[in-house]
């Protein structure tokens, strides 16, 4: 069995500066908003509902960024086959509040913090997401 989610790199412009949107998980991880597809959704769709739902931001896709494949062997006995699309997303409205039914907690920083705390605190498989958003909007590490 495959679930496919979706989700996205999701940045602002506040003034000058450029802010990249990261979460903090239930297991404590710093990482990108994102979520399963439901029936009858495109996997776009998916990615801007997620991002919402989680984090209060309305957004609009700029382009896609990475598919990562993994196994979860989280939540039962069985592995289960995943993939998750991710997006450059423009914030383009909404309050942001963290969904605390699903999320500790929801932030603002700068690109290169941003890519720190990922490489730090994130899931390994989402570094080079973060990596190729960053590059996407003319930011080098």
């Amino acid at each position: 069995m495959k679930v496919i989610s979706a989700g996205g790199v999701v940045y602002r412009k506040n003034g000058t500066a450029l802010e990249i949107q990261l979460i903090r998980d239930r297991f404590g991880k710093m990482t990108l908003a994102k979520g399963k597809m439901e029936p009858g959704e495109t996997v776009e769709e998916t990615a801007l509902r997620e991002i919402a739902e989680e984090t209060g931001i309305i957004g609009r896709i700029i382009k896609p960024l990475s598919i990562v494949s993994y196994v979860d062997h989280v939540n039962g006995p069985e592995p289960i086959d995943k993939e998750a699309h991710y997006y450059l997303v423009e914030a383009t409205g909404g309050v942001m509040k963290a969904q605390i039914e699903e999320i500790d907690g929801v932030g603002w920083y700068p690109p290169m913090e941003a890519l720190k705390l990922q490489q730090e605190s994130g899931y390994g498989n989402n570094d080079g997401v973060v990596q190729q958003a960053l590059t996407e909007l003319g930011i080098h590490s």
